[in-house]
């Protein structure tokens, strides 16, 4: 009998990560996967799930303008509840540390269904910060059955908190899987506002956009660009604006009009993974951008004072910079005109992954069910 497995998930950066896992899924003889979507990012999901040639089954269609983490939380349980209970699935896949990520495991858990966590175990000193993320990936953690760590780190972070070790599968990010499978692929630029990137000028890679960002962080962080746009005049900066609001209201007024910057609308997976290629290095606040741009030998400037990624920064792939403009100003300077510097980042291993992530995941759920045995963990 297959074993029926419910992947949830309803952001951009969750469909790229459960993309590689949902279709381990599809290729095994052992599982009936029945992919539900909560449908936060409708337009940005969809793109993802086109890239991947995933259909979801199932869309909970959560989204409303200017709902807050409460209605997040109430919709998805309650969308979500009969959807599970029709569907009876034998496990409940999710990712992350979205709030949509922590209600669907509630869902699961409210109806004793087993609970799988992807990238488990990430960790920053305080429960506050990221926020709401750090608070909802450490309530996951409690309900979760089986927890799919990325590396030894969020492991071991896990152990420390009292879980089970025989619960922990040591994965590797399928962040890494997702965006070697793109990046190294030879499809053009399917957004017109890319034309001419390739024009042979450096090209520094910024994004931000999370919720610790929003004001005066994020208004430092405009002002430094515009710093270094006149600093660094034989340098293309681009930045995909996100769709909120509150992100472009900051950076326009700042940067709209300056001849080396180029602001575009949020980019598809496929353009994002050859951009990040092209780039010379990034500049984010992202977690994911943390884990994707140094499987690509590509140096990542961090716009916030910690992160549940340390890894990166232990092995020098990535650097912690906060939203000063200074710091901004003077290690993107670094990094475009000092090669020792820009080698000593480029050249370290990347420890999030070797593009096996899903395989090993997908191994250990079929494990939970004496369906298989565990594949070795993943080790840098």
């Amino acid at each position: 009998m297959l074993i029926k497995a419910m992947p949830i998930y309803g952001t951009r950066p969750e469909a790229i990560k459960m993309a590689p896992i949902v279709a381990a899924f599809q290729d095994s003889p052992l599982f009936d996967p029945h992919v539900v979507v909560t449908g936060q990012h409708r337009e940005m999901l969809t793109q993802v799930n086109d890239t991947f040639g995933i259909v979801p089954a199932g869309d909970l269609d959560i989204f409303s303008h200017g709902q807050g983490l409460e209605a997040v939380t109430s919709r998805t349980l309650d969308r979500l509840t009969p959807v599970l209970k029709d569907v009876r699935p034998d496990v409940v896949v999710v990712q992350g540390d979205t709030t949509s990520a922590f209600a669907a495991g509630l869902a699961a858990f409210y109806l004793k269904i087993p609970v799988v966590h992807v990238e488990a175990g990430l960790r920053t000193p305080t429960i506050w910060s990221p926020f709401p993320e750090e608070g909802n990936r450490r309530l996951l953690t409690r309900i979760t059955s089986l927890h799919l760590a990325p590396t030894q780190g969020s492991k071991a972070n896990l152990v420390h908190e009292g879980v089970d070790p025989s619960t922990i599968a040591v994965t590797g990010n399928t962040v890494i899987d997702a965006f070697l499978s793109v990046a190294q692929g030879d499809r053009a630029f399917e957004s017109p506002e890319l034309d001419g990137v390739d024009d042979g000028r450096p090209i520094v890679l910024v994004t931000s956009h999370r919720r610790e960002s929003w004001g005066d962080p994020m208004r430092r962080t405009a002002a430094a660009l515009r710093e270094l746009s006149i600093r660094e005049p034989g340098t293309l900066f681009v930045l995909p604006l996100h769709a909120n609001p509150l992100v472009r209201d900051i950076f326009r007024p700042a940067l709209e009009g300056l001849p080396n910057v180029r602001l575009t609308e949020p980019l598809g997976y496929n353009d994002f993974a050859r951009l990040t290629a092209m780039s010379r290095l990034v500049v984010t606040d992202s977690g994911g951008v943390q884990e994707e741009a140094p499987s690509l030998g590509k140096p990542v400037l961090v716009l916030r004072e910690d992160t549940e990624r340390p890894e990166a920064v232990t092995a020098g792939t990535a650097k912690l910079i906060g939203t000063d403009p200074e710091l901004i100003v003077s290690n993107v300077s670094a990094l475009l005109h000092d090669e020792s510097v820009y080698a000593a980042m480029a050249n370290a291993v990347n420890p999030y992954g070797d593009g096996k992530a899903a395989e090993r995941s997908v191994a250990a759920i079929a494990a939970m069910f004496d369906r298989a045995s565990r594949l070795p963990d993943f080790t840098v």
